[in-house]
């Protein structure tokens, strides 16, 4: 299972805080979080980064093996 921690809009957008879910890759993860929380965090998703374990990942195809944790990061405003 792969963990998914949703931050500040993205967790509004999802009504969750977080989820496991089973998924080969990042690209496979994000189609099974939108068929599942529909448009709104779709939208939401365009403009989120995701870090991987820890790391920032823009590699859609990134394998994603279990016990991953993917966080879900919208921009964030402030400085």
């Amino acid at each position: 299972m792969v963990t998914v921690r949703y931050f500040a809009g993205a967790r509004a957008a999802a009504g969750v805080a977080t989820e496991d879910r089973q998924a080969a890759s990042l690209d496979e993860l994000v189609g099974q979080l939108v068929a599942a929380h529909g448009e709104r965090l779709e939208r939401v998703l365009t403009a989120c980064s995701f870090l991987v374990d820890g790391t920032s990942a823009r590699d859609r195809a990134l394998p994603l093996t279990p016990g991953t944790v993917v966080d879900v990061l919208p921009p964030f405003a402030g400085g």
